[in-house]
């Protein structure tokens, strides 16, 4: 049952990411002004390659970090050949070692390696048909270990369900720009992803929802201003319906990058 549910999830999730006309074209617009033609930039929880698709199709660089052997396989067979990207088979937390993946082989977008954010995510609603029922042992580095063994990137995408504190806390310098996973019912997660990265230096945010991959704020906002947006995600229904899920996209001030 695991293995057709593996299959189901892996179809759904090439369906979604892949098979929707007209997405890639409206993901190369809005990742034109983040990732820079000959740049570097790291996927880390890469899962199908959707982004990987769109910064190749920009012109940079990719390195995509993702532990799930079937996303693996994907990617593998997308991007054989492809001498500008780079496929590892890692996950990436606070310090090097190895893991335990909890994974959900009919939805494998939610695998975490968070168990306490599974057990909370699980308890919401638009969680309900979520079952995490295999659980892999999966080799862990960082993000400082992957700059110093792959280069600087320009941008890093960060979407690793829950552990997105978890990454940042093995990052020790600031980057040009990067974006991290933020849930309207757990803010404390991208607080804390906030916070570490004011202790690099100074950032400028903003979000969008969802995949609509629009705005949320007219302009990019300091630190202050994006820990009051979210935490109004918790207490306000409607913003929160607004923005169940979505991105926090952060620049460092001293990179001079496009908002």
């Amino acid at each position: 049952m695991d293995r057709l549910n593996r299959l189901l999830g892996l179809a759904r999730s090439l369906a979604i990411y892949h098979g929707i006309p007209g997405r890639q074209a409206r993901l190369a617009g809005f990742y034109g002004a983040l990732v820079p033609r000959g740049g570097l930039a790291f996927d880390i929880g890469a899962h199908v390659g959707s982004r990987v698709r769109v910064w190749r199709r920009l012109g940079a660089r990719v390195l995509a970090v993702e532990p799930q052997p079937e996303c693996l396989r994907v990617l593998r067979w997308l991007f054989a050949g492809d001498a500008g990207v780079t496929v590892l088979a890692q996950a990436v937390g606070e310090r090097e070692g190895m893991a335990s993946l909890l994974v959900s082989p009919r939805t494998p977008t939610v695998s975490t390696l968070s168990r306490d954010w599974a057990g909370r995510v699980g308890a919401l609603p638009a969680f309900a048909g979520v079952r995490w029922t295999e659980e892999l042992r999966v080799p862990l580095t960082t993000l400082d270990a992957l700059i110093a063994r792959h280069g600087r990137p320009d941008f890093v995408k960060i979407d690793v369900e829950g552990s997105e504190p978890a990454v940042l806390a093995g990052l020790t310098q600031p980057l040009p720009a990067l974006s991290f996973e933020v849930l309207a019912a757990l803010p404390e997660a991208a607080l804390a992803c906030i916070e570490r990265l004011e202790s690099l230096g100074r950032h400028r945010y903003r979000a969008c929802a969802g995949e609509r991959f629009r705005w949320l704020q007219p302009a990019p906002v300091d630190a202050a201003a994006m820990r009051r947006w979210v935490g109004e995600l918790a207490s306000a229904p409607a913003l929160a319906r607004h923005a169940a899920s979505g991105d926090i996209y952060a620049w460092h001030d001293g990179a001079g990058g496009s908002a």
